[in-house]
């Protein structure tokens, strides 16, 4: 019993002290939830009239989307299967901008140019991850808040576990018909419990993110021990054997880009980086699904003579993956719940909803006891002081 009263205490000060974090990572999670869904259904410029035709080259893209933004770095470009736009992605490391420029695939027209900094769900991101700070102060609370949540989850089931058969029909439903103190007690009791595990699932791939020592150690204990390898920018060896070059051959990328093609048939998404330098070496994705990251095959060629280079960390080939390695690749699709379509989507809007309601259910509960307890203090006091006539 002495055990459960200083859980109980822990819960509570872990609780004020990262709730209103908790609440807006959870409000802010709800929203991120439906993003490509409703992206796809308000920004018509992501859509084409799908033709019988073969989509332009890379190379094609790279060369307009660069004229039109001469002085930024053309980082990728991504194709999607249907009647979907091609984009090309402006940013690069260390830089400020971020734009996508969206064309048709088959006639290569200018469809919409976007600058990130200043779109909806992009801020909500930021929200998400830095809490609207500069990334090295609000990257760390939030990740911060995000370990506390753990916490804070372990402590309420244990605070939650019934005692008894008695105690146990209580705790699996909810009391619709009692007044506010209890139902606001079997909201957060009741409905936290429901959330609890897809709960324990963001806060571990959010951890994944916000602490390199966190990644390490899930990626330790999934794979039995063995260490990450960190992500590193394959370089072509062909390198070394030019004589002099500055200038990177992009018509090279629709040579990979016709490969691939061939090689993956039924691909919904394509992604093709642009190599910065003449020794970076060509990185592109092939993935079976346009709404998950997970599954895609990475590959890695050399820039001037098309050799594909083996990388030993996680962004290879699908099929070359560890359990853990698939973890991590997994990491951004269970934090957001695609990781089974719609299902799971709709799984994780809710329990972010509730999430997002447990610091306030929490609170309410905590004021009301402090009330309770105060008042019966002043009430003891009062009654002390006055002479016995004027209490009898």
């Amino acid at each position: 019993m002495k055990m459960k009263k200083t859980i109980g205490r822990i819960h509570l000060w872990l609780g004020l002290t990262a709730g209103v974090i908790v609440c807006f990572l959870g409000i802010t999670g709800c929203i991120l939830t439906f993003q490509v869904e409703i992206e796809n259904l308000t920004q018509p410029y992501r859509s084409v009239q799908p033709k019988a035709q073969a989509y332009l080259p890379p190379s094609y893209f790279q060369k307009k989307a660069s004229t039109i933004l001469p002085d930024k770095f053309a980082h990728n470009l991504t194709y999607l299967s249907g009647n979907k736009s091609a984009i090309v992605s402006f940013y690069k490391e260390g830089e400020d901008y971020y734009y996508l420029l969206f064309f048709n695939p088959y006639t290569g027209d200018l469809l919409k140019t976007k600058d990130m900094s200043k779109d909806f769900f992009r801020i909500i991101l930021n929200g998400h991850f830095y809490l609207f700070m500069p990334p090295g102060i609000g990257q760390p609370i939030a990740a911060t808040a995000t370990l506390l949540f753990l916490v804070l989850l372990i402590t309420g089931l244990v605070l939650w576990w019934p005692r008894n058969k008695a105690a146990r029909k209580q705790r699996f439903s909810i009391k619709w018909s009692a007044k506010f103190k209890r139902l606001n007690y079997d909201l957060h009791n009741v409905l936290g419990f429901y959330a609890f595990l897809v709960g324990i699932c963001f806060a571990i791939t959010g951890l994944v993110w916000g602490f390199v020592w966190f990644q390490k150690t899930y990626y330790w204990v999934s794979s039995g021990g063995k260490k990450l390898t960190e992500y590193y920018e394959a370089v072509s060896p062909g390198y070394d054997s030019l004589s002099s070059s500055d200038q990177v051959n992009y018509t090279q990328l629709d040579k990979i880009w016709l490969t691939l093609k061939k090689e993956y048939p039924d691909a919904a998404k394509f992604d093709i980086h642009f190599p910065s330098n003449t020794e970076e070496a060509i990185a592109v994705s092939a993935n079976p699904s346009e709404n998950t990251y997970w599954k895609a095959d990475y590959r890695h060629y050399d820039q001037h003579n098309l050799q594909e280079i083996k990388v030993n960390h996680l962004y290879g080939r699908y099929s070359d993956a560890s359990v853990a390695d698939k973890l991590q690749r997994m990491n951004y699709d269970l934090h957001v719940g695609a990781v089974g379509g719609l299902p799971t989507k709709i799984l994780a809007f809710f329990a972010s909803f509730i999430i997002a309601s447990l610091p306030i259910t929490g609170f309410y509960i905590w004021w009301g006891r402090k009330k309770r307890t105060t008042s019966k203090s002043q009430t003891k006091t009062y009654t002390s002081q006055q002479p016995k006539e004027a209490v009898s």
